[in-house]
């Protein structure tokens, strides 16, 4: 198995906060002084500086060891489409060690480095991670800088990290995530708020017709996943619909851009990554913006998603395939490997992956956290939960409020597009204090006003949902609030204060009490 493809003399690490930590690098991420070759051994040429995300891990104390092996072109999820040889999984010879990134995930997992650079645009920073029991972070787009690697799919493209605990995963993760102005991917995303509630964790509502042993896994994780949060099942077609769009249009068309004048009949170039990506020359203008055309279309589908749960659980792959299934259908073997994982960076999606419960072989199960982009320390943390280490506090964001709503904003109600329409996102589900009373109020949508009083109400308090607005949104939204009611702030059964609708005193009629129903959506249904 050849796991690297250069070594290198370590060098006296810098102070820092990785002092003392030692890494490994894709070869498709430059290393000043060494050849870049992404698995084509004609590249020869030392790289003249470090990849911005090298410098920065390097400043910070992390030793380079070298250069690792790949799926040529970082094309690939199978970790044995490179001219230096295949990797399989420490767990299993004759098992794949999933790829692209194939020789940076086993360089962690057999415990020769500390952490390791990879590469995802379809899945490489999270299957190989899978295949050995290790821990994968696939950030935002555009969180970490791409200078200094050689691209797949520049739009699409993130340098991700491999460790064997979230925890050192994390340590280099920090560090690498910062805006590089030389990168024009690179972005500055907003901080959320830390989440008050429970999580909620979505699941597929339906089954993903796995492999018998994956399965049993999965049904585990499913459990695991209850301990950690609120499970909430959730249709997830729309994204597995999404995740068949990578290897045809736009984006097999920007590999061809990227690398398609390396793919001669040369014996280096792999006959498998050629076949596949020649078929990007011959793509049309038009077929390419029907491409981003289905892609908006199937992205607006899956917003709504993102408003009921805070991050969605999912299998890594479908099976672990053998080396010898691989040779026998090295196409059909790999699209299958990137049923769960291709959507993520066409959705604008950051994952973690990390070992789940072990398959009934001894084989490693994989499982993954997904939430929209920005969100990486929430599915970090949720992580680290998941796996028994320690999770930082988290200060509240100044970026989002948290608004209570109990009538026509509700999830499902008219109203609810005034929110989701402002980049609101559901936060948790909760009750008013005792004290809340809640009457029928008259206007163009029927509503509920909500008064508080001197008594307790013999329920448990009125219903409510809590969303994070972000706050740049409050003045607009406070613009389409129709008297006699306002925003002000609210008491939740718990002692939590936050913003919330309220009505004036004149439209506290005790004739349109409707308390007693306990909810908007129960008082509908009467």
């Amino acid at each position: 198995m050849t796991v690297w493809i250069t070594r290198v003399p370590p060098a006296e690490p810098k102070p820092g906060p990785l002092h003392g930590l030692t890494m490994a690098i894709k070869d498709n991420i430059d290393l000043a002084g060494v050849p870049t070759t992404a698995a084509d051994p004609r590249s020869t040429t030392p790289a003249v500086a470090n990849a911005f995300v090298v410098e920065r891990l390097i400043e910070a104390g992390a030793t380079a060891l070298g250069k690792t092996n790949l799926d040529q072109y970082a094309t690939g999820l199978v970790g044995t489409r490179s001219p230096y040889g295949a990797c399989h999984s420490v767990f299993s010879e004759q098992h794949i060690s999933g790829g692209s990134s194939a020789g940076s995930a086993v360089a962690v997992a057999s415990g020769e480095v500390d952490f390791a650079l990879g590469t995802d645009t379809a899945g490489s920073g999270r299957v190989p991670a899978a295949f050995n029991g290790i821990v994968g972070i696939k950030p935002s787009k555009g969180l970490v800088s791409t200078s200094g690697v050689i691209p797949a799919c520049r739009s699409l493209d993130c340098v991700t990290v491999f460790a064997r605990t979230v925890s050192t995963a994390r340590r280099a993760f920090e560090v690498m995530a910062v805006y590089d102005p030389a990168d024009p991917y690179s972005r500055q995303l907003p901080r959320p708020a830390a989440s008050t509630g429970a999580p909620l964790i979505g699941v597929p509502d339906r089954p993903l017709g796995m492999d018998p042993l994956h399965e049993r896994a999965w049904a585990e994780a499913v459990d695991q996943a209850a301990k950690l949060g609120i499970v909430v099942p959730v249709d997830v077609s729309v994204l597995l619909e999404t995740a068949d769009l990578l290897y045809s249009g736009p984006w097999l068309a920007e590999r061809w851009l990227a690398f398609g004048d390396k793919l001669d009949d040369d014996p280096a170039v792999d006959p498998t990554v050629r076949s596949i990506v020649r078929r990007g020359a011959g793509l049309t203008a038009a077929e390419t913006f029907a491409g981003f055309d289905r892609l908006a279309s199937l992205t607006r589908q899956a917003e709504p998603l993102w408003t009921r749960i805070d991050a969605l659980l999912l299998p890594v792959t479908e099976s672990h395939p053998t080396l010898a299934e691989v040779a026998a259908d090295p196409v059909g073997v790999n699209s299958r490997m990137g049923r769960f994982t291709n959507m993520v960076n066409l959705l604008d999606l950051c994952a973690v992956a990390f070992p789940g419960p072990a398959r009934d072989d001894g084989l490693p199960f994989g499982v993954q956290l997904l939430a929209p982009a920005g969100h990486d320390e929430l599915i970090i943390d949720l992580a680290a939960a998941w796996c028994g280490e320690p999770v930082p506090p988290r200060a509240p964001s100044t970026d989002e409020i948290l608004l209570a709503v109990a009538g026509a904003h509700l999830s499902g109600q008219p109203l609810n597009d005034d929110l989701v329409l402002r980049g609101a996102r559901l936060a948790f589900e909760s009750r008013m204090a005792r004290d809340y009373r809640m009457f029928l109020v008259d206007g163009p949508v029927p509503r509920p006003g909500v008064t508080r009083t001197l008594t307790p109400s013999d329920g448990p308090g009125i219903e409510v949902e809590v969303w994070a607005l972000p706050s740049a949104e409050l003045a607009g939204f406070l613009a389409t609030i129709l008297a006699p009611l306002a925003i002000g702030p609210v008491e939740l059964v718990d002692g939590r204060q936050v913003l919330g609708f309220v009505c004036t005193a004149d439209a506290a009629d005790p004739g349109r009490d409707i308390t007693s129903f306990g909810s908007w959506r129960t008082y509908n249904l009467r």
